[in-house]
């Protein structure tokens, strides 16, 4: 099972700055005017013929105007960028207030022994741009399946965020709200655990609901749990375990996760808690080894393990069967040794260590968090996956238009690493970044335009003129490309239809012999590419008279 325990330890950190200001409140209708000539009252000609409105700064040379009745605003811009006296022009933004979820493991000071100051105990919140993320997307709509041991149904980190649960462990077990080891409890209150409700941890992907899949980690379990998950809907799935590699991969598994794609879920794996080049399945599987360099040769992400200082962590996995990094640990040998999580209320497999064989120590990881002692520390890939499941979450729930695959791709294209730098095999492409992640997403138009046309029933004219309106539309957040131009189709006799023209207008005339009837329909195409489908019967059907 993919996780490093922690020694008990807080992660408690000082206290955050005061809920900061966002971007992204809506416009405000005004065009912020930053003239050449800073610390003069005189304006150039063109700024004087709007009208003023809101702040005047002359110590910077800003001047913020709206237009005069009968302009738009981009006609004003225009009109302004023009004037060489003019150094920019931008449309205004409102701001709106910083969202925080008041859970205190946000704020709370760490007190572990070699931990800089300053540090909070979901220290990998702030450094994983998940601030910026929830303003934008809080996951309420993303189901993510974790496929593990189970949680603990009755803890209040996961409590009421179950939306499915699925026992794929035959071994006559209790049920998949019950957790004997703790690992399963642990990676789902990271991945989507109760946040914002005053208590314990935020997990995440905030608001994401969770699919519980209970299983014995055999590979016929594993192949069921994927399957299931997939059938019931979950949009992510979380894998955080593996093997060592040393024997071929199941048939089996690697069905089972090809399944998961082409049901358009993201599977995130877990790397190995090793300093190794083979992760193990399914981990291999995802990304397979050789791949990890190329942005499109995957079945999903292979994760693994970051520490405080941004370097891989000494136990994590490397080379090229990864994708990229999450946070997953703090450092070697100082500071909390883990990231806090939930754990079960009763003692777990973790918590007694076994006998063997293997012969595993107790962890130790359990601590009592502001009087609850339904927490522990752990370490490991298992915890960096549940963080990028999480941050998968927030990107689906933003634009659920993008399939699978390309958000596989825009987790790694939008990982933080260093300016100028690709694929590296010690954290891949990257540390996923949130805020860069689910910005990325709010610019990338995935839904097709929609027009109708419209055209008289009968005439007798020799041309028929045609009508038509069109839209481009896209999810609540993301920013719509735009209709660039329409296809108008003609049929005849019941033939096929032809395209017969193209353009940018919203109005066509065709000619019509008499004794002719004509079926027509429209066709629109965005900015970004998408391509409204041919409807199932045409927008207008005309009868030419004699």
């Amino acid at each position: 099972m993919i996780c490093r325990v922690a020694v008990l330890a807080l992660l408690l950190v000082a206290a955050l700055v005061p809920p900061a200001l966002a971007a992204g409140g809506g416009s405000t209708g005004r065009l912020l005017v930053s003239l050449e000539q800073r610390g003069e009252r005189g304006e150039p000609v063109a700024v004087a013929a709007a009208r003023r409105a809101g702040s005047a700064v002359p110590e910077i040379g800003l001047v913020t105007v709206k237009p005069r009745p009968g302009e738009s605003l981009r006609a004003l811009a225009h009109r302004l960028r023009r004037d060489p006296r003019v150094r920019s022009v931008q449309a205004e933004r409102r701001y709106r207030p910083r969202f925080v979820p008041d859970d205190p493991a946000l704020t709370d000071a760490e007190t572990a022994n070699g931990t800089p100051p300053g540090t909070v105990v979901q220290w990998w919140v702030a450094r994983t741009g998940l601030f910026e993320a929830w303003d934008l997307s809080r996951g309420a709509n993303a189901l993510v399946a974790v496929v593990d041991s189970g949680v603990d149904g009755a803890h209040p980190e996961i409590a009421g965020k179950v939306r499915e649960t699925i026992d794929a462990d035959p071994s006559g077990a209790a049920g998949p709200l019950v957790d004997e080891t703790g690992h399963g409890t642990h990676v789902a209150s990271l991945a989507c655990g109760g946040s914002g409700n005053g208590i314990g941890i935020a997990s995440a992907g905030l608001d994401c609901g969770l699919i519980a899949v209970k299983t014995d980690f055999s590979d016929s379990s594993v192949a069921e749990s994927i399957v299931e998950a997939a059938n019931r809907g979950a949009q992510v799935i979380n894998l955080s375990f593996g093997t060592d590699g040393e024997r071929a991969t199941p048939v089996a598994v690697a069905d089972a996760v090809a399944y998961a794609t082409l049901k358009n879920a993201v599977v995130v794996a877990a790397a190995a808690d090793q300093d190794t080049a083979e992760q193990g399945d399914p981990a291999n599987i995802v990304q397979p080894t050789g791949t990890g360099s190329d942005l499109t040769s995957n079945l999903g992400l292979s994760v693994t393990a970051a520490t405080f200082s941004d370097q891989k962590a000494a136990f994590a996995g490397r080379g090229s069967q990864i994708s990229l990094a999450a946070y997953g640990a703090f450092e070697r040998g100082s500071g909390p040794r883990g990231l806090l999580g939930a754990w079960p209320q009763a003692e777990t497999v973790f918590d007694r260590g076994t006998s063997g064989p293997p012969v595993t120590p107790a962890c130790r990881c359990r601590t009592t968090y502001r009087g609850d002692s339904r927490y522990a520390y752990l370490q490991g890939t298992s915890m960096a996956t549940a963080i990028v499941a999480g941050v998968a979450a927030l990107v689906r729930d933003l634009n659920p238009d993008i399939p699978a695959a390309d958000v596989v791709r825009l987790l790694k294209e939008t990982a933080r690493r260093p300016a100028g730098t690709g694929w590296n095999p010690q954290l891949g492409w990257g540390i996923v970044d949130a805020r860069s992640a689910v910005e990325a997403a709010r610019r990338l138009d995935r839904r097709p335009p929609v027009s109708r046309l419209s055209a008289p029933r009968r005439t007798r004219k020799r041309t028929i003129t045609l009508r038509w309106t069109g839209e481009d539309t896209a999810p609540p957040g993301v920013e719509a490309s735009g209709v660039a131009s329409y296809e108008i189709w003609r049929s005849t006799r019941d033939r096929a239809p032809v395209r017969i023209a193209r353009t940018r207008r919203t109005t066509y005339r065709v000619k019509a012999r008499p004794r002719s009837t004509y079926r027509f329909f429209t066709v629109a195409v965005d900015r970004a590419g998408n391509r409204e489908d041919a409807p199932g019967r045409p927008d207008a059907t005309v009868r030419a008279l004699p």
